[in-house]
């Protein structure tokens, strides 16, 4: 099993991007997706999260109101779009993968993942 993450790099302060994840070994829509990140000396945080069974997506606060994620289950693959960067964006971003969350509340714990990606560096700056 394999997710691996692209679409990172430097973006200018203000600017977007969009991150793929795609999997190998495993069919993302037999699972729960969510995109993580982490910044130097901060826990993991929870970014966006994507249900396999009713298309429920969710948005950590970082994220909410600039950010979209999707599927795409005819390429095994998901994407993160984030608008309006900060220096505060900057961090490692991971993909992962549960087949089940138990309290939708809770998608954001990083230890109930089975499958993780190797991340992909994100660096807002000018």
């Amino acid at each position: 099993v394999q997710l691996v993450e692209s679409g990172g790099g430097l973006v200018q302060p203000g600017g977007s991007l969009i991150l793929s994840c795609t999997a190998s070994g495993l069919s993302l829509d037999d699972y729960h997706i969510s995109w993580f990140r982490q910044a130097p000396g901060k826990d993991r945080e929870g970014v966006a999260y994507s249900s396999n069974k009713d298309g429920l997506t969710l948005y950590g606060e970082s994220a909410l109101g600039r950010s979209t994620m999707a599927r795409d289950n005819t390429k095994n693959s998901v994407y993160l779009q984030m608008n309006t960067l900060t220096p505060d964006d900057t961090a490692a971003y991971y993909c992962a993968a549960v087949r089940t969350v138990h309290y939708l509340g809770l998608w954001h714990i990083p230890n109930q993942y089975d499958y993780w990606g190797q991340g992909t560096q994100v660096t807002v700056s000018s």
